[in-house]
């Protein structure tokens, strides 16, 4: 029970005369210079086997009016479908990597595999370099800082499976000792 959880979206292609997938998998950062993350995935996720063939996905920051679709496809996490359809959500084009985005998300981060570690009793964890970010215009300052209250993001809440968006900010890292240049 560690809140607050990142809420992401991760995008793959599917395969041939299936649809591209849209899932719902544990997510964290692995380390910011350079940007890698990790993402977990259960055997019964339909993006494990996805990933493992592409070793290319799309992680797509939601914001608060996406919830709806965010549990519609939680919930239907290992289901063969159109997910887009499901959701409603709008299938975009990656830049640098080959998989969709979801364009109603502010944040897209292309990721690229370099590892994967098999997690017992049921898991697997993929590491991956972030090879592209793309942020929706307002979403950033001119020197690439977030800026938070322009988007209403939110996340989950281990322990209590509710959704919270980013609520009163509290300070930053590095307050402490003066800086403010830090933005990881």
């Amino acid at each position: 029970m560690i809140p607050p959880m990142p809420a992401i979206l991760l995008t793959v292609n599917g395969l041939p005369n299936e649809p591209d997938e849209i899932s719902v998998l544990w997510t964290f950062v692995l380390n910011g210079n350079p940007a890698q993350i990790g993402v977990s995935a259960e055997y019964a996720h339909r993006a494990l086997k996805l990933i493992e063939i592409h070793s290319e996905f799309v992680l797509n920051v939601p914001v608060a009016s996406m919830v709806g679709p965010f549990d519609k496809v939680d919930m239907n996490s290992s289901k063969v479908g159109d997910k887009f359809a499901l959701s409603g959500l709008t299938r975009g084009k990656a830049t640098r990597v080959n998989a969709p985005t979801i364009e109603e998300s502010p944040i897209h981060l292309e990721c690229r595999v370099f590892n994967r570690i098999e997690l017992p009793p049921g898991r697997v964890v993929f590491f991956a370099d972030v090879i592209a970010t793309n942020v929706l215009a307002g979403a950033c300052d001119i020197h690439g800082r977030l800026i938070v209250p322009a988007v209403p993001f939110f996340g989950m809440t281990a322990g209590s499976g509710e959704f919270y968006t980013v609520g009163q900010r509290l300070g930053q890292i590095g307050q402490s000792v003066g800086r403010t240049d830090i933005r990881y």
